[in-house]
């Protein structure tokens, strides 16, 4: 594809950006400290540090003000200064059972080993206009938390709790978990090649735009696949954060994580092998952040991909969300972005080109005689 140089245009590029710095600051409100978008639109941030695949909340804050509020622009000022960061290390494999849980709760059972735990959610409230947030006071706001914490429930509540599927797995309707495993794909620094290993496909899906995962998962719900799974487990916590001793090599805790990690369960398909019992069959979502409806909708496609990876070579999924190519390629947000708004810049070569084809086009064709004509 052709391009040709603006000329002439960096008078007007400078102008464009003072105009964006202008409609930030118009209107005379103060403006946003990066730590109050951090807190107050904390689920926009998790939202962010997700797509951007970088755990970096006030950075996440940054990159939305920088943004004027678009996610997705944010995400890519994200990806593009983690790869400027040297990797030091790389950690083993985190469990999330050892989660410091603010929420977790699961749709397939009333009663879970440990309780379940509502946590910080809206699923619960009316969706409707709390207008006394337009007046809101500072002093009214501060008294927000603490009220909460002078009711915060007493020191004997665990902060850990043991998983659903380890129960389903203890009765044997689960498959048991891989014990050795192949080493986790990376896909910062290796291009995706398919067939793909699971692991690559969780973790593009991780960093995934959650409105692409989500419209893809919907498509199955609706029966565009067979995939009707139930939420065996949804947490939401800190997860701690296990780097190895730089003299010892051994594990140490060098902070936390914010994750939403979610595991469904759906029905079972009959095996291939000969004697082996049926099981549930197990989908997997987890990213950065408190993202609930990412971490399901993964958690779906994961095993939705299953399904398809699982095919014989050259047979083609039945729907869009068992094809890896289809699912993969299509849901990050900042590649798709890219490319969308690469449209906006100079065509100028290929569009004269084409405008040339279409006068040569129709001039032969005004010269043809018309149907029906003799010649």
């Amino acid at each position: 594809m052709g391009y040709v140089a603006i000329k002439g245009g960096e008078a007007a590029i400078r102008e464009a950006a003072r105009l964006m710095e202008f409609l930030r600051a118009q209107g005379g409100g103060a403006p946003l400290q990066v730590d109050a978008i951090r807190d107050q639109l904390h689920l926009l941030t998790s939202r962010v540090v997700s797509e951007g695949g970088l755990y970096d909340p006030d950075l996440a804050a940054l990159a939305l003000k920088q943004a004027a509020g678009d996610t997705l622009e944010a995400a890519f000022y994200l990806r593009a200064f983690r790869s400027t960061r040297a990797r030091l290390a790389v950690t083993a494999a985190h469990d999330g059972a050892g989660m410091r849980l603010i929420r977790r709760i699961s749709s397939a059972f009333k009663e879970i080993p440990g309780s379940q735990m509502l946590g910080p959610t809206p699923d619960y409230l009316q969706r409707l206009f709390r207008f006394d947030q337009l007046t809101e006071g500072g002093d009214a706001f501060r008294d927000l938390a603490r009220n909460w914490l002078r009711d915060l429930p007493g020191p004997d509540l665990p902060d850990t709790f043991p998983k659903v599927i380890d129960a389903l797995r203890a009765e044997g309707l689960l498959p048991p978990p891989d014990e050795d495993p192949p080493p986790a794909f990376d896909i910062t620094r290796d291009p995706l090649v398919f067939p793909v290993s699971r692991s690559a496909a969780l973790a593009t899906l991780s960093r995934a735009e959650t409105g692409s995962i989500l419209a893809i998962a919907y498509s199955n719900m609706r029966g565009y696949g067979d995939i009707h799974p139930t939420v065996a487990e949804l947490r939401v916590g800190y997860v701690p954060l296990m780097l190895p001793h730089p003299l010892t090599g051994e594990p140490i805790e060098a902070g936390e994580v914010l994750v939403t990690e979610c595991e469904v369960v759906a029905m079972y398909a009959p095996s291939e092998e000969a004697g082996a019992k049926p099981v549930f069959s197990l989908g997997y979502g987890a990213c950065f952040g408190h993202n609930e409806v990412k971490a399901i909708s993964m958690a779906i496609l994961d095993r939705s991909l299953q399904k398809g990876m699982a095919l014989a070579p050259g047979t083609r999924p039945g729907n869009p969300s068992e094809d890896p190519e289809f699912v993969l390629l299509h849901t990050d947000g900042v590649d798709s972005m890219g490319f969308c708004t690469h449209y906006k810049m100079p065509h100028y070569v290929t569009f004269q080109s084409d405008m040339d084809r279409l006068r040569a086009t129709q001039a032969k064709h005004g010269r043809q005689p018309a149907t029906g004509d003799r010649a």
